[in-house]
This record gives C-alpha cells, sequence and structure tokens, in this order.
C-alpha cells in the first residue's frame, strides 16, 4: 500500500550517522566524501522508489535523459550524493562550523532589516539546499523568538544525532500536525511581539489537508494550502528563505513575499491561489540555478506512477 512520505521511517542507524559525522570531523571533507560515494551508492541502487523519483524530477529539467538511460543514472547518483553532503552540512552547522567567511549573499542584511522593523513574520521555506545553515541568521540575534514548524516523527534518529554530537538543541520546533487553535493564537502573538515562524511550503501534511494544483518546472504539482492560510490569520509579513552551496560556500536569501495585514477577508481566496502560484514560481528559479540541491525523494508531480518513498529526514 502507497504511503504518505511522512510515514516513511528513517534509513540508517545512529552508530552509522555517528561514523560518517566522526569521519568528516576528525579526518576531513575528503575522506567524508571517499566513505560517502559508496555508502550512497548502496542507497542508491537498493532502493529503486527513492531513485525513480530522483530520476523522474531530473528528466523534467533535463527531457534529453528520457533517452540516456546511463546519463540520466549518473545524475540521479550525484543527486544522492548532494543529499549525503547536505546532511554533513547539517551537522557543521548545528556544531558551529561553518566560519562567517564562509556564508554570502543578501539573507543576513534582509533579515536584520526586517528584525528591526519590529513586525514580526510567517518565513517560507522547502526542501531545497540547506536551511539548517540558516541558524546563523537566529545566532546574530539571542533575543529572537523563532518557532519552526515541521514534521519531526520521521526523523527522530538525525535529530538525536544532530543534538548528541553538537551538544546543542535545535530551535523551537511545533509538530505540524498538532496545530490547534490555541497554537495559532500563540503563533499570532509571537509574531505581533516581533517573533518569527518558520514552516515548509512545498509538502503536503500527514493528514493531506487542502491543497492546489500548481505549475512548477513544466507540469502540475500539488502544493499545500496549509501555509497560505495561516499568513492570512496571522495577518502579518510573508517572506522567503533559501540557503544553497555554492563553490563551497552559502549563499543565504531572505526575501519579501508579500504582506496580509491588510488583506480583506473577501479576498483570502484569491490571494492564497496568486501568492501559492508566485511562490512555485520563485522556487522553480531557485531549483533551476542548483538542481542537484532539490531533495523532495517522492512522486511530487500529478502524474507520476506509484508513490515513491521520500528516505530523506
Amino acid at each position: 500500500m502507497n504511503r504518505h512520505w511522512a510515514q516513511i521511517g528513517e534509513r540508517g542507524t545512529i552508530a552509522g550517522m555517528t561514523l560518517m559525522v566522526a569521519i568528516q570531523r576528525h579526518l576531513g571533507r575528503w575522506p567524508f566524501r571517499l566513505v560517502l560515494w559508496p555508502v550512497m551508492l548502496w542507497y542508491f541502487l537498493a532502493h529503486a522508489t527513492a531513485r525513480q523519483a530522483s530520476q523522474s524530477y531530473l528528466q523534467r529539467l533535463y527531457p534529453h535523459l528520457g533517452q540516456r538511460p546511463l546519463v540520466r543514472w549518473w545524475h540521479s547518483y550525484r543527486h544522492f550524493l548532494a543529499f549525503g553532503d547536505a546532511l554533513m552540512d547539517k551537522v557543521a552547522a548545528w556544531s558551529g562550523d561553518i566560519a562567517d567567511e564562509r556564508l554570502t549573499g543578501t539573507g543576513f542584511e534582509r533579515f536584520s532589516a526586517a528584525i528591526d522593523g519590529g513586525r514580526g513574520g510567517l518565513i517560507l521555506v522547502a526542501h531545497h539546499g540547506n536551511l539548517d545553515v540558516v541558524n546563523a541568521l537566529a545566532e546574530r540575534h539571542p533575543g529572537l523568538e523563532l518557532t519552526v514548524m515541521m514534521h519531526t516523527r520521521n526523523a527522530r534518529k538525525f535529530n538525536a544525532l544532530l543534538e548528541r554530537v553538537t551538544g546543542r538543541p535545535r530551535p523551537h520546533v511545533l509538530e505540524v500536525s498538532e496545530i490547534t487553535p490555541a497554537t495559532a493564537q500563540a503563533l499570532a502573538e509571537r509574531i505581533h511581539a516581533g517573533g518569527y515562524v518558520v514552516i515548509a511550503a512545498d509538502r503536503l501534511s500527514l493528514s493531506e489537508g487542502r491543497s492546489q494544483c500548481l505549475d512548477f518546472l513544466g507540469d502540475r504539482a500539488r502544493f499545500p494550502e496549509g501555509p497560505f492560510w495561516l499568513a492570512t490569520l496571522l495577518r502579518c509579513p510573508l517572506y522567503t528563505l533559501a540557503c544553497v552551496r555554492e563553490d563551497g560556500r552559502f549563499r543565504i536569501d531572505f526575501e519579501a513575499l508579500d504582506d496580509t495585514g491588510e488583506l480583506p477577508r473577501r479576498q483570502r481566496e484569491a490571494w492564497i491561489a496568486d501568492a501559492m502560484q508566485r511562490h512555485a514560481d520563485h522556487l522553480a528559479e531557485r531549483v533551476r540555478r542548483h538542481p542537484l540541491q532539490w531533495f523532495n525523494f517522492y512522486p511530487f508531480w500529478m502524474n507520476d506512477t506509484g508513490y515513491l518513498h521520500d528516505d530523506s529526514p
């Protein structure tokens, strides 16, 4: 029976993950990559569902891969390697091992300016690049109230590893499946006090909920309405946040998408439809620039056949 991506558990064990982390931290990046290659090759060959999802995605960006199976498989394997690298970047980010000079982009200045404005806001993110690196943003503002809304139950092993090897707790995480009217009220109070709420806007929740079919990378895909309905309820500025690896550095971008502070109730549905497509277009532009850093390993588009498993934390 097909399962939702959030119901699929992690692959691997804490011991194996810890070993990989130890190799990177004590021996360096290249010894880690030498071990990563066979590990990800095994994963690539053993888990056809994730492999097929990767290839389905890559063929939308590069249609010629459909006629070149070996080239398609090579690109897909590189996609898996990028995912393995991203996991270790998460550990490095939470360990404080990424120097400031490796952080580029306009994100720092724009985020600081938004905080200085005092209004707070809702920040949309996606499973593209490595958002754990932007922990550096919050660390530059120690008094900042930051809440991350995400599904964590299928990533307990990796979350436990992060806290164990870094000795640092993750930010306040709110399970997306546990949102109630009281929770929404608490989020509104946090934002009105100048805090920020971060939520992924590229995966359907476990309960599916309301969604819309949008144009994305030349095809039709379902995106969740939840983050945008939340924006209308919170009546606040709406931002996008992204972080990608570029030439050994991390580019952080923080951009204003809209503001629902004065949005009339009767215009909510029309605004949601428009804002969702604008966000999908913005995400597609980023994905095309950094295609191997897209980490949704499950059937994303409406005409994908079967239900491919997402094995990522």
